[in-house]
């Protein structure tokens, strides 16, 4: 290939974090050696693909042309080194997954099963993790795959695909909470009561609003709200298994049903059996 490919990633990863020393830092790199990386791959193209003359890089029209060629690259990439690991049938040792505790529920019954019925000797290790922190640890290859929420976006290293099944989550407080006495909660009433609510260890979006406590997993979430300690938005399946004392508020909008993704590494293919997983939650 004429291009190179580590100036390839260096490209899209400081395209999408905005900042030569953040990609170096991201890939583990100098900042000299992705910036010279980049102004090679800029010299190959034959024109400068950032703007340099504010604080921090953006790309300029031919750099914004050229991203959506040099992304379809890399995706090819990563499909040509899936499918190598197919025919090499080299099946991994280990897959390792995080999920969100919205769809653990449904993970655990019947995929799980059939995963190990297809791969008896492949240990399958779970655990529990939210929004920015499944992204963050498949970035950092702690884990294989992972099941969460629906983002507003992708850094440009995870690879994600739309799940069939939806969360569904409520408001709930324990029996004894003030609010479980009213016919219908309006949202002042939730703004006088405690908010536990979702804050992942990686930065993210979510915050609470006047008193509230958070905690890195909705299980955690559930156990505070069954105490007592506040009201929280929670996955009914995982209400309906763990917290049958708990009662559904009633308020305008909820029950809500929220979009699943599953995500894994775009830079690190899947072995064989992590491949036949995500296939699976998909229904291929």
């Amino acid at each position: 290939m004429r291009y190179s490919p580590e100036a390839l990633v260096a490209f899209t990863e400081a395209a999408s974090l905005g900042s030569f020393s953040a990609a170096a830092r991201k890939l583990r790199k100098s900042q000299s050696t992705v910036s010279i990386a980049i102004a090679n791959f800029e010299a190959d193209i034959g024109c400068p693909l950032f703007d340099r003359n504010g604080r921090h890089p953006t790309l300029n029209e031919a750099g914004r042309q050229v991203l959506s060629h040099v992304e379809a690259i890399l995706d090819a990439s990563a499909q040509l080194d899936a499918l190598a690991v197919r025919l090499a049938q080299n099946v991994e040792a280990l897959v390792s997954v995080v999920m969100s505790d919205s769809y653990s529920v449904t993970f655990q019954g019947a995929v799980m099963t059939r995963f190990a019925q297809h791969y008896p000797h492949t240990e399958l290790r779970c655990g529990p993790a939210e929004d920015a922190d499944v992204i963050e640890m498949i970035q950092q290859g702690l884990a294989h795959v992972g099941i969460l929420a629906t983002q507003p976006g992708y850094p440009a290293d995870v690879a994600v695909a739309r799940l069939p099944e939806q969360a569904e989550f409520g408001v709930y407080v324990a029996s004894e909470h003030p609010l479980a006495s009213l016919a219908q909660v309006q949202t002042q009433h939730l703004e006088n009561a405690r908010q536990l609510y979702i804050k992942t260890y990686a930065p993210s979006l979510h915050h609470g609003r006047g008193r509230a406590w958070s905690a890195p997993d909705y299980l955690t979430l559930l156990e505070f709200a069954v105490r007592g300690f506040g009201w929280a938005e929670l996955p009914r399946a995982l209400v309906k298994r763990f917290g049958n004392e708990l009662v559904e508020l009633q308020i305008a909008g909820y029950p809500r049903r929220v979009d699943m993704d599953v995500a894994w590494s775009s830079r690190r293919a899947l072995g064989p059996a992590g491949q036949w997983l995500v296939g699976e939650m998909l229904g291929q």
